[in-house]
């Protein structure tokens, strides 16, 4: 289809690049909670391109055209464009997938730390030169501070439990959405929960009391649930891994551990988690923290 390059029609797609890129930076902040609204707002952008598009290409303009019916013309088109856009399974819901690629974890429930992890880290000026390694190989440099920062307890955890580290972080990865949405106490601090082990009665250290998703005959449902929280995040991986190891609803994980698909399908199968798709969801993200730890080495 060929679009009549109008200065209108420039002037508009001049106008609607700046929103896209202004839109674009928006949704790489950290804790910024926008990623679906990014979304919708890029495919209603889109929209009100192509209806301008087939405008021109489509309709002829006559004696009676002026500023007033043209005003009227775009607002019909705004309005339309609207209405067409946030349907399930359309563009938006690809958008949401793709920002969530791009910004290293399914972002849907993004933290509520502005700061990059790396900022913090004591390594920062070797972190930031791994960084630039990172982008080179394709991962996200959050995927990179994550690991740096928890290596070290997860080599721990292996030593203890025989689990490889990266199968570890991978599903420290998963659960926090590479640290980006950690479980909160009520005042907004960390709980240090990476792994979203739950607080069952035998528990007898500090809850933190949140919403989350579990599905529930498969469909997706939001639950107010309790869960362990911790002074740090070595505490949590040493939790975890007495979890792991002690645990009877885990005592064949750590023996098929050796493959990130054999740890990943005994933990499903254990009911670490409600999610049908979680086996194949931590084999990919355990996948991505190995390749992040061969991009450091």
């Amino acid at each position: 289809m060929s679009v009549s390059n109008t200065p209108s029609t420039v002037q508009g797609l001049s106008v609607d690049l700046r929103s896209l890129d202004r839109l674009k930076g928006a949704s790489g902040q950290p804790g910024s909670g926008q990623v679906r609204e990014v979304a919708k707002q890029l495919e209603s952008l889109f929209m009100q391109e192509l209806m301008k598009s087939m405008r021109a290409t489509t309709m002829a303009t006559g004696m009676l055209d002026n500023g007033a019916t043209e005003l009227g013309t775009s607002m019909l088109d705004t309005q339309l464009s609207q209405q067409m856009t946030g349907l399930p399974g359309g563009l938006s819901d690809m958008i949401v997938r793709q920002l969530e690629r791009q910004m290293g974890a399914a972002l849907s429930r993004e933290g509520k730390d502005g700061a990059s992890p790396a900022a913090a880290l004591p390594g920062a000026p070797r972190a930031q030169a791994a960084s630039a390694a990172s982008r080179r190989s394709g991962q996200p440099q959050s995927a990179e501070a994550f690991v740096r920062q928890h290596e070290a307890a997860a080599r721990a955890a292996e030593a203890s439990t025989g689990i490889p580290a990266h199968h570890i972080l991978g599903q420290a990865a998963l659960e926090s959405g590479w640290g980006r949405r950690e479980i909160r106490m009520p005042d907004g601090s960390s709980s240090h929960n990476l792994f979203g082990i739950k607080a069952t009665s035998s528990w007898k250290g500090k809850v933190a009391e949140v919403t989350t998703t579990e599905y529930i005959g498969g469909v997706p449902r939001k639950v107010t649930a309790r869960f362990r929280a911790y002074d740090s995040y070595e505490e949590a991986f040493k939790d975890h891994a007495r979890l792991l190891s002690n645990s009877p609803r885990y005592s064949q994980t750590a023996a098929k551990a050796d493959t990130a698909v054999g740890f990943a399908q005994g933990l499903q199968r254990g009911g670490y988690a409600t999610d049908p798709a979680y086996a194949d969801k931590l084999t990919r993200v355990i996948n991505t923290a190995l390749r992040v730890q061969r991009t450091m080495a």
